[in-house]
């Protein structure tokens, strides 16, 4: 019986394995429309390296530019996460409340990576501050 339990719990977790993370290489034309929106407003789709996408438990994509830069998004296409690595995320990706909080407290910073995460929102400050934001936007705390 005890072998039989450990076959089954193998066979489980190989199976969960396999189908737990799955990337394909796409075309930017597979790209949800929002997603190829963004692209096309606030950067150059000339400059893409590389789309993934990913599928774990849910789809997602993911855009690599060749500045380094990273678009992640969700399956309906909607921005999960940018990195513009040491450049500026543009300012028309930032919530307003967001730029408004992060010019008048660090006005000599920019906002260089910006996402979604479990409590609510992050901005990456080229000064490598972490701000954490709530879902409505209000600023929580600092995270160094």
């Amino acid at each position: 019986m005890k072998r039989f339990f450990y076959f089954i719990v193998t066979a489980l977790l190989v199976s969960i394995n396999a189908c737990a993370d799955k990337k394909e290489v796409i075309t930017f034309a597979q790209l949800p429309q929002p997603a190829q929106n963004v692209i096309n407003q606030h950067f150059k789709a000339s400059d893409i390296v590389l789309v993934l996408k990913e599928q774990d438990w849910k789809v997602e994509y993911e855009v690599r530019l060749a500045d380094g830069s990273e678009l992640d998004f969700f399956s309906d296409g909607e921005l999960k996460k940018v990195d513009c690595q040491l450049n500026p995320v543009p300012e028309a990706l930032l919530p307003q409340p967001v730029l408004t909080y992060v010019k008048a407290t660090f006005p000599n910073a920019y906002v260089q990576e910006w996402g979604h995460d479990d409590r609510g929102f992050k901005a990456e400050l080229n000064n490598g501050l972490e701000l954490r934001f709530n879902k409505k936007y209000q600023f929580q705390n600092i995270d160094d």
